[in-house]
């Protein structure tokens, strides 16, 4: 003969419900703190994506005007004139090219010292600030990624 096993149903034991608040409190907390961390962290992940991406795109600007100039012995007066007039940086603003052995080269980049930081042309982003002065030095251009010293530094203006 088999023994059906017995449905007991013990008083302790008590369904529960739902969180307390405090459960909840401490929950939204640490959700908290983890994107206080995190959002910071990722938003200088992108910004250095983004720098490394206005470097790589300058070099490869400044390949394609120095390949003008063997080809016709003179640097072009403007990005369209090399089809990069439509090339954006990453931030979505257009690169800014100055051709410096044409007349009215004053707008120049210059160093701490007012120097001409290139000899043949200007090439840089205005970065993330969306802002620039014509000193690299100044603190309105240290977001800049810009060509210097004829293409032997490509780098933000902060590190020139």
């Amino acid at each position: 003969m088999i023994i059906p096993p017995l449905k007991l149903k013990p008083r302790y034991i008590k369904k529960h419900r739902g969180f307390t608040l405090i459960e909840m409190m401490i929950t939204v907390a640490i959700i908290g703190i983890l994107a206080a961390i995190a959002i910071p962290a990722y938003k200088d992940y992108t910004e250095k994506a983004k720098i490394s991406g206005a470097v790589s795109d300058i070099a490869a600007m400044g390949t394609i005007i120095e390949q003008f100039f063997q080809e016709n012995r003179r640097y072009p007066d403007s990005l369209a004139e090399v089809n990069l007039d439509t090339k954006r940086d990453p931030w979505d603003q257009p690169y800014v090219y100055l051709n410096l052995t044409g007349p009215g080269n004053g707008g120049a980049r210059k160093d701490h010292a007012l120097n001409p930081i290139n000899t043949y042309f200007d090439l840089y982003s205005i970065g993330s600030s969306h802002d620039t002065h014509v000193q690299v030095s100044h603190a309105r251009s240290k977001e800049d990624v810009i060509w210097g010293r004829d293409g032997k530094f490509i780098n933000v203006g902060a590190k020139f």
